[in-house]
C-alpha cells in the first residue's frame, strides 16, 4: 500500500511538472508574438526570431528566480496561465468556466492595437510549502504553511531579477527589445489584479509593492520616452 501511494504521489508531481512546463511553453510562444508583432506584420522573421529568444529568455529568469528563493523557503513554486473566473463579490458570479484571460488580453489588446499596446500579464504562480518546512522551522516565529509575506517575497524575487535584465541589456547594444520587453512585462505584472505577482506581493507587504512600483513606473516611463 505504502509503494502504491509513492506511485501516485509520483505519478502527480510528475503531470504538475509536466502541466507547468506547457504552460510555460504557451507564456513564451504569447510573449513573443507581443513583443515582435509589428515585426512580424512587416514579415521582418530576423527579428522575430530574436523576439521568441527575448520571451523565453523574460520568462526563464523571471520564473527560475522564483524558484530558486521558494526553494530557500523551503517551498515550491508552480506557474500557470492567468486564468479568470469569478467576477463579483458574491460565490455566484462567477464563470462557468475560467477564461484564459493571460491569453485572450494581450493577444487581443495587441492586434487592436497593431503592435502598440504591448500587454505582458501572462502567468501567475501558486505556491505550496514543502514537508521538509515543518521540520526545519521551529521556535516561537515557525510556519508550517506559507505566509503572504512569504508569497510575496517569491513575487518580488521574479520581480527584481526581470529588471535587472532590463538594466544589464540596456548598456549592451542591440538589445533594445529585450530591455523594453523586460521593463513591460514587469510592469503588467505588478499590477495588483485578480492573480497577478503584483496582487500576490500587496498582500503580503504593501511597503514591498509600493517601493517596487515606484521603481518599476520609473523605469518604464524612462522605456516609454527615452529608449
Amino acid at each position: 500500500m505504502l509503494k502504491d501511494n509513492v506511485y501516485i504521489k509520483s505519478g502527480r508531481q510528475k503531470n504538475m511538472k509536466d502541466r507547468e512546463a506547457t504552460q510555460i511553453i504557451i507564456a513564451i510562444f504569447i510573449l513573443s508574438i507581443v513583443l515582435g508583432f509589428t515585426h512580424l506584420i512587416s514579415l521582418e522573421y530576423s527579428q522575430v526570431g530574436f523576439a521568441i529568444l527575448f520571451a523565453f529568455i523574460i520568462i526563464s529568469i523571471n520564473i527560475l528566480s522564483k524558484k530558486f528563493i521558494a526553494a530557500k523557503l523551503d517551498s515550491n513554486v508552480i506557474h500557470e496561465i492567468w486564468q479568470f473566473q469569478k467576477y463579483g463579490f458574491k460565490p455566484s458570479r462567477k464563470f462557468k468556466r475560467a477564461k484564459l484571460f493571460g491569453v485572450i488580453i494581450p493577444l487581443l489588446l495587441t492586434a487592436f492595437s497593431i503592435g502598440s499596446l504591448k500587454v505582458m500579464s501572462i502567468l501567475t504562480y501558486e505556491t505550496t510549502a514543502l514537508k521538509r518546512r515543518a521540520a526545519r522551522r521551529h521556535g516561537a516565529y515557525s510556519y508550517t504553511e506559507m505566509t503572504d509575506w512569504h508569497i510575496a517575497l517569491i513575487g518580488a524575487g521574479g520581480i527584481i531579477a526581470t529588471l535587472l535584465i532590463a538594466f544589464i541589456s540596456y548598456w549592451i547594444p542591440g538589445l533594445q527589445l529585450l530591455t523594453k520587453g523586460a521593463i513591460y512585462y514587469t510592469f503588467w505584472n505588478m499590477i495588483p489584479f485578480s492573480k497577478l505577482d503584483g496582487t500576490q506581493i500587496y498582500m503580503g507587504s504593501r511597503v514591498l509593492w509600493t517601493t517596487l512600483e515606484i521603481i518599476t513606473v520609473i523605469f518604464t516611463l524612462y522605456a516609454v520616452i527615452l529608449v
